[in-house]
């Protein structure tokens, strides 16, 4: 088990919900965090000072490729290096799978520029840096829609695919990076707070008979963190929803 005492750790899309919960985790394993949101720039300043240990908030967004060279290196400016790298910042708009001509062009364009392309671009950013640590690592954070014909659209179904097909490919690539990711179920977050229909049929169906909370998917995304002989696994964390769907 890897010990990220004074490691640094890089949390995107992290002013609220899983980012957040993960965010907490790292600073409480020892880890200096650097918190990350696109707009949400009071919040995520806020967790950044709430933290325990040392951190630093960066707005940017990361499908905008000069937010993330910015990102990067503010982060080495303030730490010197980069030792994890939890791709969490996402897109996504509901749209009914039967309705093709809702998700337009724009949408579609949208959903990857921020789920794949921005982690992509990230990621290849941070990857000299991490091959410096003694356990680079990056965990990214999908979706059971990555996984299953399901999900907020379409377009948001097939980007969570692409980025768990990114994380294996990654895992071959790039050792001795270690490179995983989590798949979530439906987690109870504020994006998903009205959702109460959705979150009715998952406390029926589910085995564990709730919906999944944040901390939830910080404990799965600091597992992929601290054992360091992991690389190349996607976890999917859905309280066994899938088993019976």
């Amino acid at each position: 088990m890897s010990n990220i005492s004074g490691h640094v750790a890089l949390v995107t899309g992290s002013s609220s919900g899983i980012g957040e919960a993960t965010a907490q985790r790292l600073s409480e394993a020892g880890a200096s965090v650097v918190v990350n949101s696109a707009t949400s720039v009071t919040q995520g300043r806020q967790v950044a000072d709430a933290l325990p240990g040392d951190a630093l908030y960066v707005q940017a967004d990361i499908s905008n490729e000069d937010d993330c060279s910015r990102l990067v290196d503010e982060t080495v400016a303030q730490f010197g290096r980069l030792d994890i790298l939890v791709n969490n910042a996402g897109w996504t708009t509901s749209i009914p799978h039967h309705d093709l001509e809702a998700l337009t062009d724009e949408i579609f364009r949208r959903t990857f520029e921020v789920n794949v392309f921005g982690t992509w671009n990230l990621t290849k950013l941070a990857i000299p840096l991490l091959s410096e640590s003694p356990d680079g690592n990056v965990v990214n954070v999908t979706s059971v829609a990555g996984v299953r014909p399901i999900g907020s659209s379409i377009a948001y179904s097939m980007s969570k695919a692409a980025l768990n097909q990114m994380t294996v490919l990654l895992a071959k690539s790039v050792g001795p990076v270690r490179v995983n990711a989590i798949a979530p179920g439906l987690v109870a977050t504020p994006w998903t707070e009205d959702w109460d229909e959705m979150h009715r049929q998952v406390a029926e169906h589910a085995p564990l008979r709730r919906s999944a909370t944040p901390d939830d998917i910080a404990a799965g995304v600091m597992a992929m963190v601290t054992n360091s002989y992991v690389t190349g696994d996607v976890m999917v964390i859905d309280g066994g929803l899938t088993q019976v769907m």
